[in-house]
């Protein structure tokens, strides 16, 4: 299959994005990193292998050999996780679906998109940088919209849940994991039509 080394390497590359330290767990930037423990609970498997800046693991999802990773680099410093483990695995752009939080959702919404620009999220944007192309599928996950103009982004998104909102983000990244398991089983048309607004 394309992308599959000889040796069973995987075909698909999952990439959550967060920030590593205990002081960004459960923040809204964060939403990626609790996806990607939400799908290793599922497992049975942690994702602490150190490997390309990012703490790895490879999972069997769906029809499909996964690397996980949780980039450590920081937010704006993903696509340094990205580009060597892709280039390693020989994994096409189209293979590589990265989970974001996204400020311009409500919170709680899921949205799959198969390419796409940045729209402001950093972490994208040098993914996209590294990566050269915009054109690889990602699940935005939706924190909400900063409360008035004047508020900071970065505290924003580097800010914790009101408890009703974690509520809503708690179930939003399992149904984020169920999204994740559809596709790399029925392919990502399916999950877009199932997981979608």
């Amino acid at each position: 299959m394309f992308g599959r080394s000889e040796t069973g390497g995987p075909s698909w590359m999952l990439v959550c994005l967060g920030n590593p330290g205990e002081e960004y767990e459960n923040t809204r930037h964060n939403v990626g990193f609790m996806v990607a423990d939400e799908l290793a609970e599922r497992q049975g498997k942690p994702i602490q292998r150190l490997k390309f800046k990012a703490l790895t693991n490879i999972f069997s999802i769906g029809k499909e050999k996964v690397l996980i990773m949780k980039p450590v680099t920081y937010m704006n410093l993903s696509g340094e996780a990205v580009r060597p483990a892709m280039d390693f695995y020989k994994i096409p752009a189209d293979h590589v679906l990265v989970v974001s939080d996204d400020v311009y959702l409500e919170v709680g919404r899921l949205r799959i998109r198969t390419k796409g620009s940045a729209g402001g999220h950093n972490g994208l944007k040098n993914i996209i940088q590294h990566m050269g192309t915009d054109q690889f599928p990602r699940v935005r996950i939706g924190v909400g919209e900063k409360p008035h103009p004047d508020y900071d982004m970065a505290d924003w998104v580097l800010g914790k849940f009101s408890p009703e909102d974690r509520k809503v983000i708690d179930q939003t990244v399992k149904r984020a994991a169920d999204a994740i398991e559809c596709i790399m089983d029925l392919g990502l048309m399916r999950g877009m039509g199932k997981y979608n607004g």
